[in-house]
């Protein structure tokens, strides 16, 4: 690897880097989180406190601090998803170099207008295509036009020397070594520049590659022996969804990272409310695609110093809803299981009583669909052993029970249901407090003889917990009945509101 032109000029380029991106911002912190069960210190490389909130701003500032004066005049150009669009945008600013930056259309306002806030008046955005090929396209082609410098995200030995500063940082902080590290790849300039660094000072650790299992595209590459082009990418991890790698990046890449694993969405949402645990930071998905790297293999790192890298958080705040229902199931704590039962009044309720008073049970969704049989889902936060009882004890009270395995379902919540099967149906969005045991307790205060023909619930993580409940009756007469024994009986919940509107539910 020493021998190794690329990579001796890779060590160079970080070197002179370091004399020129403190212009820009300060060093990030490092700090460690300590995991008893594991014996095993996991050691953070906080990238989320730098000037744009992510690494990216290392390797867009050392690039274009190295433009002479008739570059800088011209003005640069890049394409981006929104990092190093941020990162150029803060050099721009700071340099006073026109700067036009394309965008994929479907880029994160929250990047957006951080690109407008970094660049104020030097930074020109356009939004072009679905993804960040289509906006490199686009990029290129006005390169070419103008005559402007092309600011790679990531196949630029300048770019990749100015994130390799980050793995410097590492290196001076004394401490370090570290037995293994991971490395979340998208285009792989960072990861790159990391590893080789490390491995310089370090020869003996142990470097793994990050990829998303539907964005491995430098694993891809090193299986070819070339950059190849994937058909698509999921785009979960934004920050990481590449189709193609660099051809310097891979030619670093697949000397000094030992091998490559792939995480699941559900496992990178897990990692992030790991963090949020453990140091109260949010980081967006591909931010902490490394930490979920390393708790998906902790098995294996019992009593060793672990280092992985935050690098970013800028996500907007609409997705957090979409992280917090995956990570639970990343996290392996929410199974959904499908009940099978008989339709009729009272099933349901027979069916929460059977459940373990301290069970949590955090989703719920019936509809009465059929005449004769439901199939409802209940969602519950539990663990391996206490599932397997639960599983006994339903099929003890002659209950089947199935795993769910459709996303769509779950994530989109259809819940089925034919109104031709109802009578008279009466709907309640109902708030209780949030506590285990808490809707069984509801539905025995509303009485065997209520017939519940609709149950829409999902935890929200709030204090208080929140239902839309479809009670169906032989006439309307009995409304009247049912809404005064409801305000008899609110010691099992806070409050209630009729919706007029059932037509929105049928």
């Amino acid at each position: 690897m020493e021998n190794d032109p690329l990579i001796r000029r890779l060590h160079r380029e970080i070197l002179f880097a370091r004399q020129r991106v403190y212009a820009f911002g300060s060093r990030t912190p490092l700090e460690t989180i300590l995991l008893p069960e594991w014996d095993c210190q996991l050691a953070v490389k906080r990238e989320d406190r730098s000037p744009i909130n992510a690494y990216k701003w290392r390797g867009a500032c050392n690039r274009m601090a190295i433009l002479d004066i008739d570059e800088r005049k011209r003005g640069v150009v890049t394409a981006s998803a929104g990092n190093h669009a941020q990162g150029v945008a803060l050099a721009a600013a700071l340099l006073k170099i026109p700067a036009k930056i394309f965008m994929p259309v479907s880029t994160p306002r929250m990047k957006q207008a951080a690109v407008r806030k970094h660049g104020v008046e030097w930074v020109e955005i356009e939004l072009v295509g679905n993804s960040y090929d289509e906006a490199s396209h686009a990029a290129h082609a006005f390169s070419r036009e103008t005559n402007r410098t092309f600011i790679h995200a990531y196949d630029d030995i300048q770019v990749m020397g100015g994130q390799g500063t980050l793995a410097d940082e590492i290196v001076l902080s004394g401490e370090a070594p570290f037995d293994t590290v991971f490395l979340q790849v998208g285009g792989g300039g960072m990861a790159a520049a990391v590893a080789a660094w490390l491995r310089m000072h370090y020869p003996n650790i142990e470097i793994i590659g990050v990829e998303g299992v539907e964005q491995a595209s430098m694993a891809a590459a090193i299986a070819a022996g070339k950059p190849v082009t994937l058909d698509s990418v999921d785009v979960f991890c934004d920050g990481t969804a590449v189709r193609r790698v660099g051809d310097l990046t891979f030619s670093v890449c697949r000397q000094v990272v030992d091998r490559w694993i792939t995480v699941t969405n559900e496992s990178v949402s897990a990692a992030i409310a790991f963090l949020w645990e453990q140091l109260r930071c949010i980081p967006e998905p591909s931010g902490a695609m490394s930490v979920a790297g390393a708790l998906q293999m902790m098995e294996q790192l019992r009593g060793k110093r672990v280092l992985t890298i935050l690098c970013g958080a800028n996500m907007d705040f609409e997705q957090l809803q979409l992280i917090a229902a995956k990570a639970a199931l990343g996290a392996n704590r929410r199974h959904y299981l499908r009940v099978p039962m008989q339709e009729k009044p009272g099933e349901l309720r027979r069916l929460l009583s059977t459940l373990p008073g301290d069970l949590s049970i955090v989703d719920l969704q019936y509809g009465r669909a059929h005449a004769d049989r439901a199939t409802p889902i209940v969602g519950v936060e539990s663990t391996e052993p206490v599932l397997c009882v639960l599983r006994q004890r339903l099929a003890e009270e002659g209950f089947k029970v199935e795993e769910v395995t459709d996303p769509a379902r779950l994530q989109f919540r259809v819940i089925r249901y034919d109104t031709t099967l109802m009578h008279s149906p009466l709907f309640l969005s109902i708030e209780f407090h949030e506590r285990p045991g808490a809707l069984d307790e509801l539905l025995q205060v509303l009485g065997a003889w209520v017939s519940i023909c609709y149950f829409n619930y999902a935890y929200s993580g709030e204090r208080v917990g929140r239902a839309l409940i479809g009670f169906d009756f032989p006439d309307r007469d009995a409304h009247g009945e049912f809404l005064n024994r409801m305000e008899r009986a609110r010691g099992a919940y806070r409050r209630f509101t009729r919706l007029e509107d059932v037509s929105l539910f049928g």
